[in-house]
């Protein structure tokens, strides 16, 4: 059985990661977890004195708080009806990024889905500060779903690499889950810097190949940049599912920091999965 985490604020977008999650393992046993976080407000000055106002608003928003996730298990009930799936509700009183780490971890998450999109008053970055805190943060796969994209299966997952880091099978496991229920085609790219692969690249590579065996189709592009040639790519292969094992060293570095838009259409677009290395 797996257990998934989806963040929700109750908004359409969330309501939208939470539809693909459904959707996405349709066939097998799950139980989804519905967290909603209320922040923690910061104060300053004497503390003390404001901790019983903050216990009985503590009180007030949790209570309001589930009340909400009810109803959203009401929707749900009436939209979805799969025997394979368990829901359970959780209102929290906390930061976000310390609940999601905590519920993790006592909840043995095995994947985290949640809407995002583009910060309020900056919208040409990719993500929101708390989907790039999951992302960077988190020690399970996270799959950051975009705004208003509809549900579509993943039979064409795009993974980028540069063959820098060493793959293992507990990294790739629900990757390689995904592949085996939708019958999806992996296309791992390589950027060609204009140089050949080192031996512990050529390592790298055959330990993929062999990891993903018969899913995977192998390409190599020409060094026009990572942005540049996942774009290419798309323009090209219909692709439902990006990809990315965590490399902060790497091409994984370069997306968030890049600002321009233009350069990040294609991502804004697609369903976005980052693996944390092991």
């Amino acid at each position: 059985m797996k257990h998934i985490l989806i963040p929700t604020d109750f908004s359409e977008l969330a309501w939208n990661a939470l539809v693909y999650g459904l959707e996405l393992f349709n066939k097998i046993e799950c139980t989804f977890y519905l967290l909603h976080v209320n922040p923690v407000p910061v104060y300053s000055g004497a503390e003390t004195s404001v901790k019983g106002a903050s216990e009985k608003f503590q009180k007030i928003i949790l209570k309001d708080s589930k009340v909400s996730l009810k109803k959203l298990l009401g929707r749900i009930q009436k939209m979805h009806e799969n025997d394979n799936h368990s829901f359970i509700t959780l209102a929290l009183y906390d930061t976000f990024s310390d609940a999601i780490k905590r519920e993790t971890k006592n909840k043995k998450i095995d994947l985290i889905i949640m809407g995002t999109k583009g910060a309020t008053g900056a919208k040409e970055i990719l993500f929101g500060s708390n989907t790039i805190h999951v992302i960077t943060k988190a020690t399970c796969p996270v799959i950051a779903i975009p705004e208003n994209f509809d549900y579509e299966a993943p039979n064409e997952i795009l993974f980028p690499t540069d063959y820098e880091i060493e793959f293992q099978k507990e990294n790739l496991h629900l990757l390689l889950n995904v592949a085996k229920l939708h019958l999806s085609r992996i296309n791992v790219i390589h950027v060609r810097a204009g140089y050949t692969l080192t031996k512990t690249q050529e390592m790298h590579k055959n330990q993929l190949k062999k990891l993903l065996g018969d899913f995977s189709l192998f390409h190599d592009l020409p060094d026009n940049g990572i942005i540049d040639a996942v774009n290419e790519f798309q323009s090209k292969t219909k692709i439902n599912l990006l990809v990315m094992v965590q490399n902060k060293h790497s091409f994984l570095e370069k997306l968030f920091i890049e600002p321009v838009i233009k350069k990040l259409g294609f991502h804004s677009t697609v369903p976005f999965m980052v693996i944390p290395q092991a």
